[in-house]
């Protein structure tokens, strides 16, 4: 089946989810709540602030951060509930791998291929867990800027038919993304991106790393599928 293609606006206004209190982590729910090539998943926190000041704008951030996650994880994850009645009957039996976790995922962009004005990049997820698992279909991205702010976002699903890639401990998939860092339309500048918040396929806990660029065209990324290995 082909997948039809799909914009995604994300956007700090949206309903307000407690994701993030005191900074991002590798790993965060949202219920509870590039950079140079190669750089895995990282970990960051926030140090303490002694002014009220400082203090606000800090909530300020993380409350952006935490509606843009919650967004991306309502219409990323949803496909969720549609794979949970063929899942259920391989989870119990034990008799096939299950879906990739977030808490078992590592995440990392590769090596940005540049060409007339556009760029080219794998998104990798790399299974960490020590059990063999799937991904299928298509991930979830918001973009942050260097004071941890969200920056407008559209993914948009290129028309390529999805396939589910099995991975065993140890092994990568990856999704191709595609940007211009020219701008366009009414734009004179484009922001320019430090991290991205990554939603793997059919989850709702998201991954954080290292994504340095400019994104033009209202930050619009073009992504293909999860596909076997780490290269484009």
């Amino acid at each position: 089946m082909v997948m039809r293609m799909t914009d995604t606006t994300l956007t700090a206004g949206a309903a307000v989810l407690a994701l993030l209190a005191a900074g991002c982590g590798t790993v965060t729910t949202p219920s509870a709540a590039s950079a140079p090539p190669a750089r895995t998943t990282t970990a960051h926190t926030t140090a303490p602030h002694t002014t009220t000041a400082h203090t606000t704008a800090a909530s300020a951030a993380d409350t952006g951060r935490a509606t843009a996650a919650g967004a991306a994880s309502a219409r990323y994850g949803a496909a969720a509930r549609t794979t949970a009645a063929r899942t259920t009957a391989t989870q119990t039996t034990g008799a096939a791998p299950q879906r990739c976790r977030t808490t078992g995922l590592r995440a990392r962009v590769g090596r940005q291929d540049p060409g007339a004005g556009n760029r080219y990049a794998p998104l990798v997820l790399t299974n960490t867990s020590g059990k063999t698992c799937w991904v299928y279909g298509f991930v979830g991205l918001v973009l942050i800027d260097g004071r941890g702010d969200v920056l407008r976002t559209r993914t948009r699903r290129e028309s390529v038919t999805p396939h589910r890639v099995t991975l065993r401990p140890g092994a990568s998939a990856h999704a191709r993304l595609h940007w211009t860092v020219v701008p366009s339309g009414h734009e004179t500048r484009c922001p320019a991106s430090a991290r991205l918040m990554i939603i793997p396929p059919d989850e709702v806990a998201h991954l954080e790393v290292p994504f340095s660029t400019t994104v033009c065209d209202d930050g619009r990324i073009d992504a293909r599928p999860m596909a076997p290995g780490a290269g484009l």
